[in-house]
């Protein structure tokens, strides 16, 4: 995995799926930003923009101009696309 690896969660408050990715990137020492979709309906616009998906957790994954989103829930599919990089 690269160094320069650029990891975005999409989550909101409460969310226990939103906690297990942040909980399995920690354990991996993967550093990464969040963004709050709480109570930010502006944000759920861009995820169904991009992704045509309005639920949360989405990680985007990537360096340089190439990346890939994680829409799907569950640890094993940001594991493959971490894998991936």
């Amino acid at each position: 995995m690269a160094k320069d690896l650029s990891v975005v969660v999409w989550a909101k408050q409460g969310c226990s799926y939103c906690g297990d990715v942040k909980n399995y990137l920690e354990e991996k020492e993967i550093p990464y930003q969040t963004i709050d979709v709480t109570e930010h309906d502006d944000r759920r616009d861009i995820l169904e923009a991009k992704y045509g998906v309005r639920h949360v957790p989405v990680v985007e994954i990537g360096q340089g101009n190439k990346f890939e989103a994680v829409t799907e829930v569950g640890i094993e599919y940001l594991e493959a696309a971490l894998n991936r990089q």
